[in-house]
């Protein structure tokens, strides 16, 4: 399969979508852009994300009784997030893709902030016909990454502001939204009063759940989003991964007058 030749769009019964872009380690099996999985598992990802998820998505499949190879497509949190925790999605799915059968799986890259924004409507908002979302992950070094999203229900979602990295400052919450707003992610148990007094007051918790990767993989294919394995890649927003032990200083100083 040519890494640069577009795909055939894909069949939507049965789907993995996984995500290791948090502390969490998340996987799901279903139809693509189904309300709900068929079965899903949850639980601590960061370090130990490179050694469960493999038995967690053999799991799931044993569980569901569908073999790897016939699969229609994988979907994955490409990222932002966690520099290893992309890294280590990204080579367990194009690894899995291209064993699974001759001509290997359909890769389906989602952005984590989109499944932050999905998951949060679906449990905070699941009648809203419109809505703004917020979107937040930890992004470690004293800084945030954000995106914003709104969700038409005819239309489904559309990107006004995509990811990017920002202090916990300038976290926008949206104050020139038309609709009603989320402000959605893991920041505020982390950041606090560095946020805008919003966020304190009305943030919610959300993460971006395989399952949100489920519901939000239809209209990924829909859209053309699907990848040959070899094509798949992070999306890591931050390129530096490490600071300077001048620069890490400078954050403890900046840090301590905050």
């Amino acid at each position: 399969m040519n890494g640069s030749r577009p795909l055939s769009p894909p069949a939507l019964a049965r789907w993995v979508a996984v995500d290791t872009s948090t502390d969490r380690l998340s996987v799901a099996v279903g139809a693509a852009g189904a309300a709900a999985p068929l079965a899903q598992h949850d639980g601590p990802g960061g370090p130990q994300a490179s050694v469960a998820l493999l038995p967690a998505i053999r799991a799931m499949l044993q569980t569901v009784g569908w073999s790897l190879a016939s699969l229609d497509g994988i979907a994955f949190g490409r990222g932002p997030g966690s520099f290893t925790g992309l890294r280590t999605a990204c080579a367990v799915v194009q690894g899995l893709a291209v064993a699974a059968r001759p001509g290997g799986i359909p890769v389906l890259p989602l952005d984590t902030l989109l499944a932050v924004a999905e998951a949060a409507r679906h449990d905070h908002a699941p009648d809203a016909r419109a809505l703004r979302v917020v979107a937040a992950l930890d992004a470690c070094m004293g800084e945030v990454y954000a995106a914003v999203y709104d969700w038409h229900a005819e239309r489904g979602w559309t990107t006004v502001a995509p990811a990017h990295l920002t202090p916990p400052e300038d976290v926008s919450w949206a104050a020139d939204a038309t609709s009603p707003v989320l402000l959605a992610g893991n920041v505020r148990p982390v950041y606090g009063e560095r946020l805008p007094a919003a966020w304190q007051r009305w943030g919610v918790p959300a993460h971006p759940s395989a399952a949100a990767l489920l519901r939000l993989a239809a209209a990924g294919v829909a859209a053309g989003q699907c990848v040959p394995a070899a094509a798949a890649q992070p999306l890591y927003v931050r390129d530096k991964v490490a600071l300077t032990t001048t620069e890490q200083a400078a954050l403890r100083v900046q840090r301590a007058s905050a």
